[in-house]
């Protein structure tokens, strides 16, 4: 019997944009929300700890397939899952990979994969002789948690990790931080792709991202100036990750594209991600609904472009007074050729509260409409 119905953890604006292509599928979709009024709550079918094994089996037993808005889902909870003949994507043991970022730099390298030198350190010494050996200056993340910025910091002096180092001495369980060059980059690029279970691949065209205070602001679709070498090298290295890790539906590469011409891996995320929404309109198939058919192990769609160009802007923060919602009668009237995809957020300063995506074969003109529509609905 076909598999149709998935049942997605989290209840955030990713689990929020899989509804539609969900209903045009024919697919039952089904959430399970941390708390009542999230984003994806049109869908939500239960509200509860994704940390607490009993709350996730329930929700499990009334879906064909498990699937993620985050990465966060404890490993143990997954794999008593599969234990329990549940079907997971991706799975536990490729999903580590986005949840410990020391376990990910390290398979990355085995994989021979071009990444920043980097080290785990387990004290402000350790740090200190990275720092030395870098030039002084380096980047430390948190192994895991961290996103949007959070969880990193660029430090010229070994004290300033001594709080984290701390904080992992008192969780009792011991650990590392990761350290690793600060890459001399010219833009951030990320190369997103597919893969189902039974191995068939496709990529979407590589994209700049820009980013702002650590969160993602606007996308390009495709990277200006990546055809050739630097968009075959991407695709190239998100498809040896997606098999090499086993990886089953949507994942992101971020990537660094270095001032020396290298192509090195920054991130990785393993579900729908920000620099895939330009999809919805700018693909012939969005990323959500190549999720869906990921998982479900149906045939994938085409990845080919709808436009010349696609810009995504993210609305950050939101309007001070209001709802993105009042803001809708000016901007589209100014702006009739954008597409607004509000996520049913309180406002919030930082927070992603919608997008707006302009698709054209004039990225000048196509950045600007993008940029302006955005910008009704900040203050």
């Amino acid at each position: 019997m076909a598999k149709n119905t998935v049942g997605v953890i989290g209840g955030g604006q990713l689990a929020r944009m899989m509804v539609p292509p969900a209903i045009e599928l024919g697919i039952d979709i089904r959430v399970l929300e941390e708390a009542e009024g999230m984003s994806a709550e049109i869908a939500a079918t239960g509200v509860g700890d994704y940390r607490d094994l009993d709350t996730v089996l329930a929700f499990a037993e009334t879906v064909d397939v498990i699937t993620f808005d985050h990465e966060h889902v404890p490993p143990a909870i997954l794999r008593e899952l599969v234990s329990r003949g549940i079907e997971v994507h991706p799975g536990p043991d490729a999903l580590l990979y986005a949840q410990d970022k020391l376990q990910m730099r390290a398979k990355l390298t085995e994989l021979g994969l071009p990444v920043p030198d980097w080290a785990a350190v387990e004290s402000a010494h350790e740090l200190g002789a990275f720092l030395a050996d870098h030039g002084g200056r380096a980047v430390v993340k948190t192994a895991r948690g961290g996103y949007d910025g959070k969880g990193v910091r660029v430090v010229s002096e070994a004290a300033e990790a001594d709080d984290w180092f701390l904080a992992l001495a008192e969780d009792g369980r011991g650990g590392a931080l990761l350290v690793e060059e600060l890459v001399s980059f010219s833009r951030e690029l990320a190369q997103l792709v597919a893969r189902r279970p039974s191995g068939e691949m496709k990529t979407w065209p590589v994209v700049e991202t820009v980013q702002r205070d650590g969160v993602c602001a606007e996308v390009i679709a495709p990277a200006p100036g990546s055809s050739g070498r630097a968009a075959d090298l991407a695709a190239e290295i998100a498809r040896t990750i997606a098999d090499g890790l086993g990886v089953t539906g949507v994942l992101a590469v971020e990537l660094f594209e270095t001032t020396d011409g290298r192509i090195l891996v920054n991130e990785l995320a393993m579900r729908p991600h920000n620099s895939g929404h330009w999809s919805i309109e700018g693909a012939v198939t969005s990323q959500f609904e190549q999720h869906l058919r990921a998982v479900l192990d149906l045939p994938l769609g085409s990845t080919e472009t709808r436009d010349d160009w696609s810009v995504m802007i993210n609305i950050l923060g939101g309007p001070a007074a209001g709802s993105l919602q009042d803001r809708y009668p000016a901007a589209l009237a100014a702006h009739p050729r954008a597409k607004f995809h509000g996520y049913g957020k309180d406002p919030r300063p930082g927070r992603k509260v919608g997008h707006v995506t302009v698709g054209g074969d004039d990225l000048d003109d196509v950045a600007y409409q993008a940029r302006a529509a955005a910008a009704f609905f900040t203050d």
